[in-house]
């Protein structure tokens, strides 16, 4: 058993419970983590000058962030910990790091990939001027850095972290300007039967709501963005309310999300099959219900699989863990996978009810004007992508990218690809799945040449 080689990459909530169950069944994992302290983002660690309360950073989920944190502090002498590393690649059984300007080749018998999630963005107009930040970004900003993305915000998007961040910028004291959510408010009360399956986390939802229309910020549902005005940096939002009103607000700032996106790179360097997942409109990797993915020997958890929110990260990681000790003769309690599966269940229950309430405003990606840039990476406007369907017969996504460079930049897809797709589907008259998804590349993310020459075993 001692020559087992498991390794996980995230150390979030689902990334050190998959570690903890390894550790328990008495093996040393090697855990990698790009960022420099266990926790993740949902559970960002502050910087140790800094003194703000459990209470004050994480709110409801303090008790739940403290025990996480506490865990993997247990764990660092039982595991191979290895902070501020990116895992770049995947191929032939090993994982491809580098860490310092260092690769290093690490073979796994198992490998359990927890790599959370992203933003999910929709370019719309003046998107790409200074003061625009994802919804991610401006939490980072609070959390570790203990300031606001501006003096006047407005949050734009839809999903829950729309109203979760909103909360936490309002209570830290910002100017919380406005909150313009894309989804319609009927949307979210037919949904409220699905999300019961998880009464606790619907109550928070609810509150955060609530705590904004105490503070006085305007809540706008079903909405139409049309512009983020600006000439050298963000002035106002313009946009239409549901009756077609149109209304502007006057900002410095703006945090933009329409809800998350998995983290699927390192899946589709290691070859796993892709489903598309009907309810959220987009491609994420195969898994049974424990995690096992398409390529023997992988497994994953978390939001990397599923977007189903941080404690049900906790149970996925778990799980996760003990499909890969049972595929390696290891002895499991069954009765406790069963457990962990019905849990899961209900989640899958909440989750459902998430993407009705909280929809992908297809139509607004598909609408976007031709002179908007679609990937900032490579200034790809959506006119230059209409063309490679048009123009240049590209049939699916990955021959747009080879006619425009769409996606072909640092981000690889992970900001531009959904709307891409929506774009390149309706110009064909398709349905989005039919166009395809982005084919992940080596590196995930920039790494110097001399890293990857002579890469160090």
């Amino acid at each position: 058993m001692a020559d087992l080689r498991v390794v996980v990459v995230g150390a979030g909530p689902a990334g050190i419970r998959a570690a903890q169950t390894f550790v328990e069944a008495g093996l040393r994992p090697i855990v990698i983590d790009e960022g420099n302290a266990s926790g993740g983002q949902i559970y960002r660690r502050q910087p140790a000058q800094f003194r703000r309360s459990y209470e004050t950073l994480y709110g409801f989920e303090a008790k739940t962030a403290k025990a996480i944190h506490d865990t993997f502090d247990r764990l660092v002498g039982q595991v191979d910990y290895r902070p501020e590393t990116l895992a770049w690649n995947i191929y032939d059984g090993a994982v491809h790091t580098m860490r310092d300007g260092v690769a290093h080749k690490i073979p796994f018998d198992a490998l359990v990939l927890a790599t959370g999630a992203t933003d999910r963005l929709l370019p719309i107009k003046g998107w790409t001027l200074p003061g625009c930040y994802s919804m991610g970004a401006a939490q980072i900003a609070l959390k570790a850095q203990a300031c606001a993305i501006g003096r006047q915000v407005v949050f734009l998007g839809t999903g829950p972290l729309l109203y979760l961040v909103s909360y936490q910028y309002a209570k830290a004291g910002a100017d919380v300007a406005a909150v313009l959510d894309t989804s319609a408010l009927s949307g979210q009360i037919h949904a409220l039967g699905l999300m019961t399956s998880r009464p606790g986390l619907l109550a928070k939802g609810l509150y955060y709501r609530a705590q904004l229309l105490a503070r006085g910020v305007p809540v706008h549902n079903g909405v139409t963005p049309v512009e983020i005005e600006g000439t050298d940096q963000v002035e106002a939002v313009r946009f239409r309310t549901r009756s077609g009103a149109e209304r502007r607000v006057a900002c410095d700032a703006v945090g933009m999300g329409f809800h998350l996106r998995s983290e699927t790179q390192l899946a589709d360097l290691a070859r796993c099959a892709f489903v598309f997942d009907e309810d959220l409109a987009q491609w994420r990797p195969e898994t049974d219900s424990d995690g096992r993915a398409s390529v023997k020997g992988i497994y994953l958890a978390g939001d990397g699989a599923r977007v189903l929110g941080a404690d049900a990260a906790e149970k996925s990681g778990r799980l996760a863990a003990l499909a890969a000790l049972q595929d390696l003769g290891l002895p499991v309690a069954v009765r406790r996978m069963d457990v962990l599966r019905r849990e899961q269940q209900r989640m899958e229950q909440f989750r459902r009810g998430l993407a009705r309430a909280f929809p992908w405003p297809a139509e607004l990606a598909r609408a976007v004007a031709d002179d908007v840039l679609v990937c900032r990476c490579e200034a790809i406007t959506a006119g230059e992508l209409r063309s490679t369907a048009t123009l240049k017969g590209a049939p699916e996504l990955n021959r747009a990218k080879a006619l425009s460079r769409v996606g072909m930049g640092r981000c690889q897809g992970r900001y531009c690809g959904s709307a891409a797709a929506e774009i390149l589907a309706d110009v064909r008259g398709e349905r989005v799945e039919a166009v395809g998804r982005l084919r992940g590349q080596a590196p995930v993310k920039p790494l110097p040449l001399s890293a990857v020459r002579g890469a160090a075993s």
